[in-house]
């Protein structure tokens, strides 16, 4: 009894207890974390001419095996998604060097092409798939999703989805008439400055009620006049200073030389 209490007071029984606490706390999320949806299986077709493409067009700032380099990051584990959205919406391949990449309209590459270059990138290692069309089809609950946009995203994206500035030169994209699936891959894999939402914090419910808020915001008119693009009363009080002041200066110079 003596010996296992002397044990327990030596100066290296607590260094243990923590090494044996992380090692049991790691086995643990190990086993119950969530894993990142995995993509559906390409065929080796696929694959092998997604490589090539990879070759051509990627490999000189991503690496030959997609390992990384100073002039881009690593690809190993991004998953499908990630180069769905970068190259469907005509961010990558970057056109020069930027503080961020602007979309733009894919036309180097066909459907058929990016879905192979993310093919060939999704058997690199795990990573999140391409949404199904059920779950990015915006026939979600509205009212819902804009309560959720409202808490995650409208701070940097404005309340209407019009995007907004950040520090640095970079910016938070605008929403407007993005397509459904592009969203939701935002969504997953937080492309640039944006965090990443995956089904922990947003269930793809979730994703596609917001999905079917920002179509709907697409969709409304402004019955009470010009939007002024919706970016809230900076553009508004600019408005009134340039036009209304102007027209109040206007007037009193009308009729200062009536007076006159």
């Amino acid at each position: 009894m003596n010996a296992l209490a002397a044990r327990r007071r030596h100066p290296a029984a607590i260094v243990i207890l923590l090494l044996l606490a992380l090692v049991v706390t790691g086995g643990l999320y190990a086993v119950l974390a969530p894993k990142p949806a995995q993509a559906a299986s390409a065929s080796a077709d696929d694959v092998a001419a997604g490589k090539k493409l990879f070759l051509s067009n990627c490999a000189t700032c991503h690496g030959l095996h997609a390992e990384g380099s100073k002039a881009g990051p690593t690809l190993i584990g991004v998953g499908a998604a990630a180069v769905d959205f970068q190259v469907g919406t005509g961010r990558m391949p970057l056109a020069g060097p930027a503080v961020q990449a602007k979309r733009t309209t894919p036309v180097k590459f066909s459907d058929q092409e990016i879905s192979q270059m993310a093919a060939y990138v999704a058997s690199l290692a795990p990573g999140p798939s391409v949404p199904d069309a059920a779950d990015t089809s915006g026939q979600g609950n509205i009212a819902k999703g804009a309560e959720l946009f409202r808490v995650n995203c409208a701070m940097c994206h404005n309340f209407a989805g019009s995007g907004g500035a950040l520090t640095r030169g970079k910016f938070a994209p605008s929403l407007r008439n993005v397509e459904g699936k592009h969203i939701y891959e935002a969504m997953l894999t937080g492309p640039q400055s944006m965090p990443v939402f995956n089904d922990s914090n947003l269930t793809p419910q979730d994703k596609n009620d917001i999905i079917s808020y920002l179509h709907d915001v697409d969709k409304a008119e402004n019955p009470g006049g010009l939007s002024l693009g919706n970016l809230g009363p900076v553009s508004e009080g600019l408005f009134v200073w340039v036009f209304g002041i102007g027209i109040l200066i206007a007037c009193a110079v009308w009729l200062g030389s009536k007076a006159a």
